[in-house]
């Protein structure tokens, strides 16, 4: 039910884990564990379903389900090292185990550990070439890295493999294709690859619509017109207002909404705001102190009040970890602060974070296509030129 990810499969899970409860009187003591860390989870105690999570694995690291599940609580918290912590005892007790190597090589990923991340991806893919989960560690390292075209040739290559997947799963390995053409500025693929696998498979879950908002919203960063494509993705968000399973699928909403006009984008950021407040403990500071006021600023930038925006994102941006979502996925939010602050005139303060991208990831032409922008208006027009001449070398090497 919790993976459903709406209100209602909420509510619904309720019902079962009070039933689990009440059975879990005669469970082996780790199946004991693993009901009082869902059982967590459904009342929104992120610390005590972590714990909870961690012991259960303590006592039996073999159990993978389990590590997958403890994974997904931790994405969704942000909490990387401690979920590498809790993965390295995992691949020891299943060092030959493919998913296992996986899900440690995602866990290094997002520590920044990037050829431990690689190296174990590799290894899972030579055990399983099908393990996607592994392949999408390596999609991250090969990004992060800058590596655009090893990073579509090696994608290409295992989307083969790319059946009977799960919705997310399968629109979120194509997504992650689509990062790569965009870097190389292959817009008519991109558009054809949203048509086709990353919106479309499941539009009614949560995880298939927060990756749409998120192309859709670079794609328009890069200068990409989209035509109706907005207005399909938002009818299906129009009845998230009272979610708020996750603060990261949230501010996708709200964005969508607001991007399209919708009225329901402020419906949304008031009802994250009144939930945030009946939270406690470890669950409230992500909602009331990151969520909500950075869902403000999406909201004013999706109305076109960009200058009310900036400060928004100003406040919440060194915490966006605590928000969940990986670190490729939390970038749209760098995205549309930079946007921002260029809509709102403030292009030093752009050229800042778009040169720090640029030292980054030196290959990506359209990044350097806006540098070009930004010196231009910033009055350094030998810069811009330079920039627009680098911009045009990569793209003539990519052809």
């Amino acid at each position: 039910m919790m993976f459903m990810e709406n209100h209602e499969s909420h509510t619904r899970a309720l019902h079962y884990i009070a039933a689990a409860i009440d059975a879990a009187q005669h469970a082996l003591p780790h199946e004991r564990l693993l009901v009082e860390a869902v059982s967590a989870w459904v009342r929104h105690d992120p610390l005590a379903s972590l714990g909870a999570f961690d012991a259960a694995l303590e006592i039996e690291p073999r159990w993978l389900a389990v590590a997958r599940l403890m994974q997904t609580r931790r994405i969704g918290c942000g909490d990387w090292a401690g979920m590498l912590r809790t993965l390295l005892p995992v691949l020891a007790a299943n060092h030959d185990d493919a998913h296992a190597l996986g899900m440690t090589a995602f866990a290094y990923e997002q520590c920044h550990l990037l050829d431990r991340a690689e190296a174990a991806a590799r290894r899972a893919i030579g055990l399983n070439r099908n393990e996607v989960w592994a392949q999408h560690a390596l999609a991250h390292a090969l990004e992060t890295t800058g590596r655009i075209d090893e990073g579509i040739t090696t994608l290409r290559a295992l989307s083969d493999g790319w059946v009977g997947l799960n919705s997310f799963m399968h629109t979120h390995i194509w997504w992650h294709l689509a990062l790569f053409m965009l870097d190389r500025e292959r817009y008519d693929e991109v558009l054809a690859l949203f048509d086709s696998q990353i919106w479309g498979i499941d539009k009614t879950y949560s995880q298939d619509q927060a990756g749409a908002v998120a192309m859709l919203a670079r794609l328009e960063g890069y200068g990409v017109p989209v035509g109706q494509r907005w207005d399909d993705v938002a009818d299906h968000l129009a009845g998230r207002v009272d979610d708020h399973v996750e603060p990261f699928l949230d501010l996708h909403y709200v964005y969508g909404l607001a991007r399209t006009g919708r009225p329901q984008a402020r419906d949304l950021v008031a009802s994250m705001a009144a939930h945030a407040e009946m939270l406690t403990g470890a669950a409230r500071a992500p909602w009331a102190e990151v969520a909500v006021p950075l869902a403000r600023g999406l909201l004013k930038l999706g109305e076109g009040e960009a200058r009310a925006a900036v400060p928004l994102f100003a406040q919440t941006r060194s915490r966006w970890n605590e928000i969940g979502g990986s670190h490729a996925q939390r970038d749209l939010f760098e995205q549309l602060y930079i946007r921002a602050l260029i809509e709102a005139g403030d292009l030093g303060a752009a050229q800042q974070l778009v040169e720090l991208r640029r030292l980054a990831r030196p290959h990506v032409a359209p990044t350097h296509r806006l540098l070009a922008r930004l010196y231009e208006g910033l009055g350094l027009r030998d810069l811009g030129a330079a920039a627009t001449a680098t911009a045009q070398r990569l793209a003539a090497d990519a052809a």
